[in-house]
């Protein structure tokens, strides 16, 4: 609770104290309409006009205290809520992507997922919390007041009742914390469960025992700690009702043999206790939320400074401007090294010397495992190269300027995203260019586009993998790189792509890296490519010469298929 208070001071001490100013006069008008109430009792109201006109004072001055310092606080907690999650997102897209990977979806989800939301939830009832605090205060201060003897065995009791709060609290922070470990596993899983439904499916002892073993077994355990943890949340949150009932049992029964008490004095002791007994009861139940918020916030936070840790790629400073064209992109000697999944010795990928140049179609082609995905994710500044250089137009790539030097690239990998919107595309016609394309595409009957927005992405992989290649070619960069992108294709679309496709775009003076199985359309490109090994050679052999575009109606011309648009149009 003090790391989530201090986080709160930390982003506007000056307003915090506003709003505790603000509760504390909420605190002590409620004290003060208690004091009238006790004095009401003793049949004295009627005889004080200017205790009538206090009560009507305070019954519009409690409200509006309240309300001022709840406004306050939510709305410092909100924008603080907004700022942590903004530098969190901001964080995870400045990272560099290989930290990313080490870091692992299963963990950036679980903090996004979970760990947010249950700050967003504690901040909402922070201000709460605040009020009631101040309520508590200032009714132990009246306690006080009426007698000191009272003050003392009140404090004594919660005292009590603090310390034996901090033992079943401490272990109920072990078991929540122990749950959210078991959570990132069980996210783990859960993306198993959805990345693998195919061969789950295909295997139903492999799926009974993915789901019999595997996710009940990390579902068990997240259940069984989160249900210890909130169990003994609330028999501490119960405990402070029987301290509550056993103080007043002692005023009114023990107090009176030790102490002569009036009668008046012990039911205003009494109308007090009770009155104090919600706000505690308040401040006890939210207690627990602000344990569960600060392993949450703990969470947020150990993200936030790994990431930091990793380092951040450095934002562009504009030495390398991306231009339409280029001259050559020479790769010199560059190498990454990495784990391959299933194997416990690092792969190395290179050394590698390569050059690039406009017009022309290179395919990277080698089996499964040799690195042509790293290679593509190095070659388009995505990965930073572990030796080696690379240099656009006779500029070296360095950190201060990869990012300008992504800005070359339009790429589909395998594992692409597709956002259902054309995000960072500013042109007057983006709309009409687009449609062109969903018409060239075969997608216009499945996929319309309005103010730059698809009206869907729920289609087939192949039309998706389209969907994405239209994006591409709105970009208009002067490299594209292809990762086995006619993979998903039907016959027909593979031959549009490599016949028509990468030529229309070659014709456009662009460099195109094709990574394919495909081989009866290696005779498409101009250089060939084969990873083996983490080396990388050039094939030499002669291959058929594409066929021509075929006239039928059913296949566009493959000259026409891609209209060619320029920034211009």
């Amino acid at each position: 609770m003090i790391r989530l208070i201090s986080f709160l001071v930390r982003r506007s001490p000056v307003t915090v104290v506003v709003a505790l100013v603000l509760g504390v006069l909420n605190g002590v008008s409620n004290v003060a309409l208690l004091a009238l109430f006790n004095i009401a009792l003793r049949g004295e109201i009627y005889s004080h006009s200017k205790i009538i006109w206090g009560f009507v004072g305070l019954c519009v001055f409690v409200p509006l205290t309240r309300f001022a310092s709840e406004v306050i606080l939510t709305r410092l907690a909100q924008n603080s809520l907004f700022d942590l999650e903004m530098r969190l997102s901001e964080q995870i897209a400045a990272a560099p992507l290989r930290h990313l990977e080490e870091i692992g979806p299963h963990r950036l989800l679980a903090v996004l997922t979970q760990d947010v939301p249950v700050l967003t939830g504690t901040l909402v009832i922070f201000p709460l919390l605040c009020i009631n605090i101040s309520v508590a205060i200032a009714g132990l201060v009246y306690l006080g007041w009426l007698s000191w003897v009272v003050l003392l065995a009140t404090l004594g009791f919660i005292l009590t009742g603090i310390m034996l709060y901090q033992l079943p609290a401490a272990r109920a922070a072990h078991f929540m914390g122990r749950a959210r470990g078991a959570s990132e596993l069980l996210y783990e899983h859960f993306n198993s469960l959805t990345s693998g439904a195919k061969e789950l499916k295909l295997h139903r002892r492999r799926r009974n025992a993915f789901v019999s073993d595997i996710l009940q077994t990390a579902a068990s355990s997240f259940r069984r700690h989160n249900t210890r943890g909130l169990s003994l949340y609330s028999a501490t949150a119960s405990w402070g009702y029987v301290l509550g009932f056993a103080l007043i049992g002692m005023l009114l029964f023990v107090l009176p043999a030790v102490k002569e008490v009036s009668a008046y004095t012990l039911t205003g002791y009494t109308i007090t206790l009770l009155y104090l007994m919600p706000p505690l009861q308040v401040i006890m139940s939210m207690i627990s939320n602000m344990g569960i918020a600060n392993i949450a916030f703990e969470k947020v936070e150990g993200l936030g400074m790994e990431l930091s840790a990793l380092g951040a790629e450095p934002e562009p400073h504009g030495q390398l401007r991306p231009a339409p064209t280029f001259t050559r992109l020479d790769l010199i000697g560059i190498t990454h090294t990495y784990s391959r999944e299933g194997e416990n010795n690092v792969f190395t990928l290179g050394p590698i010397t390569l050059s690039l140049f406009p017009k022309e179609i290179v395919f990277l082609v080698g089996g499964n495992g040799s690195g042509k995905t790293t290679f593509a994710k190095l070659l388009t500044g995505l990965y930073a190269p572990a030796e080696g250089e690379v240099r656009l137009d006779g500029q070296a790539i360095t950190d201060g300027n990869r990012d300008s030097y992504r800005q070359h690239f339009s790429a589909v990998f395998s594992d692409f995203h597709l956002f259902d919107r054309l995000l960072g595309l500013a042109h007057p016609e983006l709309d009409e260019r687009a449609r062109n394309y969903l018409i060239q595409l075969q997608l216009n009957q499945k996929v319309e586009v309005k103010d730059g927005v698809l009206s869907t992405t729920k289609l087939s992989q192949g039309q998706r993998k389209r969907l994405a290649l239209l994006t591409a070619c709105l970009e208009d960069r002067p490299i594209y790189v292809f990762d086995e992108w006619a993979a998903d294709q039907d016959p027909l679309f593979k031959e549009v792509f490599y016949y028509g496709i990468l030529p229309e775009i070659k014709a456009k003076g662009k460099a195109v890296l094709v990574i394919s199985h495909d081989e009866r359309y290696y005779g498409t490109a101009d250089r060939i490519f084969k990873l083996e090994h983490g080396r990388i050679d050039s094939i030499d052999a002669v291959f058929d010469v594409p066929p021509q575009a075929s006239e039928d109606p059913v296949f566009p011309a493959t000259a026409a298929y891609l209209k060619p648009h320029s920034h211009h149009e």
